[in-house]
């Protein structure tokens, strides 16, 4: 069960997502204190939420096929690869492109290709506020 987990972006990143305006629903979702609830049940069957139907401290709890599309929709396009102990991920926008290399497992470059996809997306958010 614990490798159902490593699906869903970490909490830090959820937060950030809500800030950059992710609003899917999602299979499970966030309270304010990290730990992640599955979806609920309802009359109507299972119900997955999108931020806008949770508290405001809470966050939906994306995978990291969501979190990619959600960047991709954005414009950008999205690559993680591993050849041999080496991890190459990058994004390429507007003409510029990020490429990390580095030693590790895919899901660190995943998580680390998240990270910097947020970080830039919040710099272009400031630019045009």
């Amino acid at each position: 069960m614990e490798n159902l987990h490593n699906l869903f972006i970490p909490y830090e990143q959820a937060l950030l997502m809500k800030e950059l305006g992710f609003n899917e629903p999602c299979f499970s979702y966030y309270l304010e204190d990290g730990t992640q609830v599955p979806a609920s049940y309802s009359k109507e069957g299972i119900v997955y939420p999108s931020n806008t139907d949770l508290l405001f401290e809470w966050c939906t709890a994306p995978t990291f096929s969501q979190a990619f599309k959600f960047f991709r929709e954005k414009g950008y396009d999205v690559k993680v690869e591993k050849e041999s102990k080496n991890l190459y991920f990058g994004f390429y926008w507007t003409g510029a492109a990020w490429i990390i290399v580095g030693e590790g497992t895919y899901e660190q470059a995943e998580l680390e290709c998240l990270k910097k996809l947020i970080e830039v997306s919040k710099i272009e958010l400031k630019l045009k506020n």
